[in-house]
């Protein structure tokens, strides 16, 4: 099938709530760039809304929690807060799925997404990570919601070698709570065309524990947890316009956690760890593989006024999940894939005038994603998917006399997915009786589309910039959890068109003093064919396809009244719509797995003397209460269950001894506050009803030369 859809996709724009942290001097805007358009740009020119953790939030958040789901929950304003756990349900942007990067590799596994796609990499090596809010095609398959991209370090001496060395504990005020973690990063230029960046990581977790000190839940437990990551990336530059580069980077982890499981009651007692566990599991939970291999080369002038840029990269992961019993003689499973791929950039100035300019930004990008959900038994829960998809773009971008920028793109989606045969699993129903395992003929599945971009900005003055753009993004997501339910013999009939939703977005940004920095964004995201988990009879999940709509506001103020302090906050509100009825009549609310509660971010940074930086974070999630429990059981069912506010303080501070030494002491969950993280609440689910890490201090030693 063909369709073609008046495009205009979300190729950035930024707002830098964590970018002015970074310094307690604001920035001027105009030096920041990124890569929302794959290419690096100003600040400026961007027609949206992206949020930029840089290098120095990065380090100072390491302090107080190294996990980058708990980083980013309190650097990303619509971001959904963390589970605490290795799982990253529930923690969506502007309530949709989000597809995740390293040095523009993909990491998730939309095909069957199992929410383990954010904790792929140590943040130690990270530059910078760049959030791209809002529907975008730009990366292809999986950013309904917009864009992670992780950017890994570069080199950024002269010397031959220079280095970064971190030692570092964690640990709570409780027994066997200890953890360890350190981590070498090297670069250098050995001549003037060769240089290079070495780094591992190793981290070693204790038992976690809430604040009465009892142990959490084991399941998707970071505790016990043994976390590893390499990179090693070298570049060579033949002249001032050819490089190429080459990188490795790999992460694993594994917990070997001893737990036994105490089940609790949903909303009364919180379901805990205690005493040895059985040992049913075959293998450690957690990421045993992720490697990333990545080759580019760059040609900034392959003619006259046209660069080239051309990456290629494999990627193959593999995670693996705790025992399950909801299936017959149980198990564990694992979501395997291995995605292939080639981005061919070419950058063309159309005209270069005194005060304007426009270039096309121009090429294709082929991926080959092969994805597959298997227990280690070797019984198959979702049928082999191979899928390869060619998508030539185009991108103009005109800048106007300095003050106006104006971007438009179109991207063709040609897309094949082979679904093997397979033999679906006999699952447990809720009253103890058997779902029966049926065969399923698999085939070919065939999608087409026509996707693009446009937005505009409008940069007045430095008190006030317009922007406002219109995005599509294009995504086969979840077609593994589609099909592993199938009761019919063929997957002929089953609904599995892709997700196009059309992103609508209009802000406002600017400086209105030397001291006061701010933007406001609203947005209104639309699809036909969403994909929501639902609750079945038996209390098992499943995808409801029905059009949807998404809508927003976010914001920030940033203020740095003198050099020695800075402080602000952001805030977000999102709420969702679905269709349940063929006909539209009937509309319900997206449930609360998606649709996040209302958040506020809130800093405070001060140096009291030059050496010395401290610092205190507050991240306030409001209550929800969208939904009703059943009238008869007085249950709720899964996504919609009565989420209570709570509130958190972090502190984090360093101290330079000289040039080359600094400590560092971070303190999560200063206050020691008893809660729950808001999956507990939405899930509904007695096993799911855990606590929070209680308070837990980190200190570090690092060491540059």
């Amino acid at each position: 099938m063909k369709k073609a859809f008046l495009s205009v996709a979300c190729l950035g724009t930024v707002t830098a709530f964590a970018q002015v942290k970074d310094t307690l001097q604001t920035r001027n805007v105009e030096e920041v760039v990124l890569t929302a358009s794959r290419k690096k740009e100003n600040i400026k020119e961007i027609p949206g809304s992206v949020t930029i953790v840089g290098e120095k939030q990065l380090q100072t958040q390491l302090t107080v929690n190294s996990d980058i789901t708990s980083i980013l929950q309190y650097t990303v304003p619509s971001l959904g807060t963390s589970s605490g756990q290795t799982s990253n349900s529930g923690q969506t942007l502007r309530g949709r799925q989000i597809l995740v990067l390293i040095d523009g590799v993909p990491q998730s596994t939309p095909l069957r997404n199992g929410a383990r796609d954010l904790r792929s990499i140590d943040p130690s090596v990270i530059e910078r990570i760049e959030v791209i809010k809002g529907a975008s095609s730009i990366y292809g398959n999986g950013a309904d919601g917009g864009i992670i991209n992780y950017i890994t370090r570069r080199n950024k001496s002269d010397k031959k070698i220079s280095g970064i060395s971190q030692v570092g504990i964690t640990g709570q005020p409780y027994g066997g709570t200890l953890g360890f973690r350190a981590s070498q990063l090297l670069s250098g230029r050995i001549t003037d065309k060769f240089d290079y960046v070495a780094s591992f990581a190793y981290e070693r977790t204790g038992y976690m524990k809430d604040a009465d000190g009892v142990s959490l839940s084991p399941t998707y437990s970071p505790a016990k947890m043994d976390n590893y990551n390499g990179m090693l990336k070298l570049g060579y530059n033949f002249n001032d316009n050819q490089r190429i580069e080459a990188s490795y980077i790999g992460y694993a982890s594994r917990s070997d956690l001893d737990l036994g499981l105490k089940t609790g009651k949903y909303g009364v007692t919180t379901t805990i760890g205690e005493g040895r566990g059985k040992n049913l599991e075959t293998t450690p939970q957690g990421t045993p593989r992720n490697h990333n291999f990545k080759l580019s080369y760059d040609n900034k002038n392959l003619f006259q006024g046209t660069a080239l840029n051309v990456n290629l990269y494999y990627q193959d992961f593999r995670t693996v999940y705790g025992y399950s019993d909801t299936f017959l003689n149980g198990g564990q499973s694992n979501v395997i894939s291995k995605k292939k791929g080639a981005r061919v950039n070419l950058d063309t100035q159309l005209w270069n005038a005194q005060n304007s300019q426009a270039e096309i930004i121009y090429g294709v990008d082929i991926l080959n994603d092969q994805t597959v959900q298997k227990l280690e038994d070797g019984r198959y829960w979702t049928p082999d998917m191979d899928m390869t998809n060619i998508a030539p773009f185009a991108l103009i971008k005109i800048d106007l006399l300095k003050k106006i920028t104006i971007k438009g793109g179109l991207r063709y989606e040609n897309i094949k997915v082979k679904v093997g045969d397979f033999n679906t699993l006999s699952s447990i129903k809720s009253d103890g009786t058997f779902t029966q395992s049926i065969f399923v003929t698999g085939g070919d599945l065939k999608y087409n589309a026509l996707v693009g971009n446009i937005g505009v900005r409008y940069n007045i003055d430095n008190s006030l910039n317009l922007f406002g753009s219109f995005s599509q993004s294009y995504s086969i997501n979840e077609l593994g959890r589609i099909l592993r339910t199938s009761t019919q013999g063929t997957i002929a009939n089953l609904e599995t068109k892709p997700i196009i939703v059309n992103n609508y977005e209009f802000g406002a940004t600017g400086q209105i003093s030397k001291w006061i920095n701010y933007e406001i964004t609203s947005y209104v995201s639309t699809s036909k064919l969403g994909a929501s988990f639902i609750q079945s009879a038996d209390r098992a999940l499943t995808i409801q396809r029905s059009p949807e709509v998404v809508y927003g506001v976010e914001g920030f103020l940033h203020f740095t009244p003198k050099k020695w302090i800075n402080f602000g906050g952001s805030y977000s509100w999102m709420e969702g719509i679905t269709s349940i009825k063929d006909d539209g009549d009937y509309s319900a609310k997206i449930n609360n797995s998606r649709i996040s509660a209302p958040k506020v971010l809130a800093y405070v940074q001060v140096k009291p003397i030059q050496a010395l930086s401290v610092g205190l974070d507050m991240l306030h999630a409001f209550g929800q209460d969208r939904f009703e429990p059943n009238a008869k059981t007085g249950l709720y069912v899964y996504g919609e269950g009565k989420v209570p506010e709570y509130t958190v303080f972090n502190l984090k501070s360093s101290y330079e001894v000289n040039n080359n030494w600094k400590v560092s002491l971070g303190i999560e969950n200063l206050f020691n506050k008893m809660y729950q993280p808001a999956i507990a609440w939405w899930s509904a689910r007695d096993s799911e009803f855990v606590n929070s890490l209680g308070m837990r201090g980190t200190f570090i030693v690092e060491y540059k030369f």
